[in-house]
């Protein structure tokens, strides 16, 4: 189990929670309401890996091993306590790198409301202080205007364009990758963010 998990945060309305089994009715229509506004920027599997439980209970499943392991942290992402989009830490990795990359998405409905940045906040500053990493990645494709502002909101660093980064709707697709590194916020990045 990772240090700091599971942890429950919030900021004003906004809040994320551990992803939980009893979601799924939530999630399903949210991911179903949702689909042309996610669709572009969704990862699928190549033709080659086969094809994959897509299920929530499978999903969440993974994610509860992989947390328990500490590879992962699967966020419910809330507003007011209603569950309105996910934010994943992956790929979370000890030793001398001690960093992760996060990935999100924020229903239509309360996309502009400072939800997604909030919670990237909030879940940088428990990675960053609480877990002791290091370092956090962003992968974002170069057409993605909503996530870039997000990025750009917390002052994320661009580290470069990764060629060929994530298979996305059938194809590999390029993506620009930023990074946060705990000393570049010493205040945290909600501090940042509640600053301008």
């Amino acid at each position: 189990m990772s240090p700091g998990w599971p942890v429950t945060l919030r900021h004003g309305s906004i809040g994320v929670r551990p992803l939980r089994r009893r979601d799924a009715r939530t999630w399903a229509r949210l991911r179903a309401d949702n689909a042309a506004w996610l669709g572009p920027w969704e990862a699928t599997l190549p033709r080659e890996a086969g094809q994959a439980a897509t299920s929530y209970v499978g999903m969440i499943g993974t994610l509860r091993r992989r947390a328990r392991l500490g590879q992962t942290m699967p966020f419910a992402v809330t507003w007011d306590d209603e569950v309105v989009g996910m934010l994943t830490v992956n790929g979370i990795t000890w030793g001398s790198a001690r960093w992760a990359n996060l990935g999100y998405w924020v229903s239509q409905t309360h996309a502009g409301r400072g939800v997604t940045p909030t919670a990237v906040a909030l879940v940088c500053d428990h990675l960053l202080t609480t877990v002791g990493l290091h370092r956090i990645e962003i992968a974002i494709r170069p057409e993605n205007a909503a996530s870039l502002r997000v990025v750009a909101k917390l002052g994320f660093s661009e580290v470069g364009l990764a060629k060929g980064f994530l298979h996305i709707a059938g194809t590999w697709q390029d993506h620009r990758v930023f990074q946060v590194l705990a000393e570049d916020v010493p205040d945290g990045l909600l501090a940042r963010l509640d600053h301008g």
